[in-house]
């Protein structure tokens, strides 16, 4: 089953590339590490992946609005957070393979690889050893895990490794005109910190009275030890975060609750429900006090795609201290002044992207009269899919383009949708399949006398005659939000 999986990963990667989703980056330069270009396809699932959860959090949630942050910040606000003391990862090097890991990846990993041979004690053994090694910062202790459990590096097969050492993840660069004068600062590693400090900001120009939330989409930059499974790990990524404030004593409510929405919210795609699972986690950063990963199977195993946290009121405080202002809220419900408690809710947006496609892919036989052809699909969401349509017309003569054309000039300004009189019908039948497109639309001799058009639906292939005034009906049908 692994094996078979792992086919299906570098199926979807090369999927990716065929049909303009997913570029290596400087591909013409021979590419750069763990950075990647989203095509024409992929920018337009990207951004209804974007806009979907935009609307679900923002435009249906009368307490929550967003804003857009500079990714260039003051410094002194990573050092609030915590990020320049510690950001960091465990890292590894095998000695043999001279290959980088994370250390408490391969732990882990090693973890799961025991639950899977049914050595459920050895694995609740190095589970709890791991936890106490992780919050004690031990590196030396995380070594002698590796080595105890035999765990070895998965390009060279073995065990020579060098000792465990911290790593920060942030990017530095230097801001200003002048190099004697320069300061250093950081490309920002989440998007969250720009919530915080533009909190009093929202709270009084929108007069949000708490609980509210502050949502943002944007771009983050990590220097990941390891960067790897494609899309999964990147040094340049995007987020959307979502921070809600609440009274203290109210967090674990509300962090209960924004679990189960976010769950929700993944469901909705249609995605069975057996592909997802919560992940608490073992070690708390220094700023939560709970914390669950929303976990989707992956071809290469199950991993975090969205973070739940309950940050209590360290980066307020922090930010609070640090520039000495006052970042409170009066409640006048209860007649006081606090700082709030804030849950957060944080997805990768290239994550999702690569579980939609993942889910997606599809290889299907299908009957075509005494044979049986083979087709690639993506089953993408037509909420999501790059084109909601595809108008076709039968063929590129009689008129049938023009009368193309005009459908085509009525429907784009409410759908994206793609032209297309190349090849045969089936070929252009069998492209749009591979691209997600939900419906093909075919203009032919008849059209002209009955105002009718033969809409074909991508999942089960079926055709039927419809007026053209009901396009834009049957389209909005499955376009529902849910």
């Amino acid at each position: 089953m692994a094996a078979i999986n792992e086919d299906v990963f570098k199926k979807v990667i090369s999927h990716c590339k065929e049909y303009g989703f997913v570029f290596p980056s400087s591909e013409i330069y021979d590419g750069l590490g763990a950075v990647y270009d989203y095509g024409q396809n992929g920018s337009e699932l990207k951004k209804n992946i974007k806009e979907y959860w935009w609307k679900s959090m923002v435009q249906l949630n009368e307490n929550i609005v967003g804003i857009d942050s500079a990714i260039f910040m003051h410094p002194k606000i990573w050092k609030a957070s915590g990020h320049v003391d510690s950001f960091n990862d465990p890292m590894i090097d095998n000695k043999d393979s001279k290959k980088r890991y994370r250390a408490d990846e391969l732990i882990e990993d090693q973890i799961e690889k025991y639950l899977k041979k049914g050595k459920s004690d050895k694995a609740d053994q190095l589970r709890t050893m791991f936890a106490q090694y992780m919050e004690a910062s031990d590196l030396e202790g995380l070594k002698n895990l590796i080595v105890e459990h035999e765990i070895v590096c998965p390009v060279s097969g073995t065990r020579n490794w060098a000792n465990v050492r911290q790593f920060n993840l942030m990017f530095s660069t230097q801001f200003g005109s002048d190099a004697d004068e320069a300061t250093e600062i950081y490309l920002r590693p989440e998007t969250a910190q720009g919530i915080f400090v533009n909190f009093m900001n929202v709270q009084k120009t929108g007069r949000m009275k708490i609980p509210f939330g502050i949502a943002q989409i944007g771009k983050a930059f990590r220097n990941e030890i390891v960067a790897r499974q494609f899309i999964m790990r990147m040094r340049e990524f995007e987020q959307m975060e979502m921070q809600f404030f609440v009274r203290p004593g109210e967090e674990m409510k509300w962090y209960e609750h924004w679990k189960s929405e976010r769950m929700k919210w993944h469901l909705s795609l249609g995605v069975d429900s057996s592909k997802y699972r919560f992940h608490d986690h073992v070690k708390l950063a220094h700023y939560a006090n709970a914390a669950v990963d929303i976990e989707y199977e992956f071809p290469f195993g199950f991993k975090e795609v969205e973070g739940i946290h309950s940050r209590t009121d360290f980066d307020l405080k922090q930010h609070q201290a640090m520039c000495n202002k006052k970042l409170q809220y009066f409640d006048p419900e209860i007649n006081q002044n606090y700082v709030p408690y804030v849950v957060e809710t944080s997805i990768g947006v290239d994550r999702m992207f690569l579980l939609t496609l993942c889910n997606a892919y599809k290889e299907e036989k299908v009957a075509n009269g005494d044979k049986v052809d083979s087709r690639t699909v993506l089953n993408i969401p037509p909420i999501l899919a790059p084109y909601k349509a595809a108008i076709f017309p039968l063929v590129k003569k009689d008129g049938l383009p023009e009368k193309s054309r005009a459908i085509m000039d009525t429907l784009k300004f409410k759908y994206n949708c793609l032209y297309d009189e190349k090849d045969a019908i089936g070929k252009r039948y069998r492209r749009q399949d591979a691209l997600g497109t939900p419906y093909c639309i075919t203009i032919d001799y008849d059209t002209a006398a009955d105002s009718s058009v033969t809409i074909r639906e991508r999942d089960s292939m079926q055709q039927e005659r419809v007026p053209i005034d009901k396009l834009s009906e049957i389209i909005d049908k499955r376009l529902e939000l849910k």
